[in-house]
């Protein structure tokens, strides 16, 4: 048998239900018998890769030009995912997002997995989005982020402040496409099975078990008929 189980994460940090399926998957985690031979890597995607915010950008209001909907319902999809957080432990506050795009922390994310920090980093991110209302494409906002997971200053000045893993993104973007992601959160598991969506924990803790009991892994992923998890794509969130 393999020594580690690695799981792969693809997400996006203007993707709620990212953050939800983090918390999941980490109380899965807490579940499971051999959680320190599990491996996470965090795999970049965009669900809006040529979004440019302006100033005036609201959560509501941008929902609701999106869909073609009213404030109205856009107030209440808002207000059942802000309960569903709840559920998992996290506090959102879409009334004070800044909408963003997400491509320069997805750079400086991949110069956190070069130090094992982009677990640390993730979490700070999605807190800072989805929390505490900080401009995430906002270069200061990442520096400070980086440096209090334990980035070096000078490293994330080169990054922020260059091209630096534009690559690295799109390369996982490309993968991602490979692998059948049509949503996130999507996980893969040791390169077999992927699990789509922020599934409820035990189903994660039944995918884990499933996973190391199996051991060694053919290459192809399959995609695991489990009940459709909460997940943002391209065309929204659902």
């Amino acid at each position: 048998m393999r020594n580690t189980l690695k799981i792969q994460i693809w997400s996006d940090i203007m993707c709620p239900f990212c953050y939800i399926g983090k918390r999941r998957i980490e109380g899965a985690l807490q579940n499971f018998e051999h959680k320190d031979a599990v491996e996470i890597e965090w795999k970049s995607f965009q669900l809006d890769p040529g979004f440019v915010a302006s100033p005036e950008d609201n959560m509501v209001e941008h929902l609701a030009e999106k869909y073609r909907k009213d404030t109205d319902w856009a107030h209440e999809m808002l207000d059942n995912m802000t309960q569903n957080a709840k559920n998992s432990g996290l506090d959102f506050h879409f009334e004070k997002a800044i909408m963003a795009n997400s491509l320069h922390a997805h750079r400086l994310l991949h110069l956190a997995k070069k130090y094992n920090l982009a677990n640390d980093l993730e979490e700070l991110l999605f807190k800072a989005y989805l929390t505490d209302g900080k401009n995430i494409n906002d270069l200061d906002t990442l520096k400070a982020l980086g440096l209090e997971v334990g980035l070096n200053a000078e490293s994330i000045e080169e990054v922020l402040h260059s091209n630096a893993y534009t690559n690295e993104v799109q390369q996982d973007i490309d993968e991602a496409q490979s692998v059948g992601v049509q949503g996130v959160p999507f996980f893969v598991f040791d390169n077999k099975y992927a699990v789509s969506g922020a599934q409820h924990v035990e189903t994660f803790v039944k995918t884990l078990e499933k996973v190391w009991e199996e051991g060694k892994f053919d290459s192809k992923v399959t995609v695991l008929n489990t009940t459709d998890g909460d997940s943002c794509g391209i065309d929204g969130c659902d």
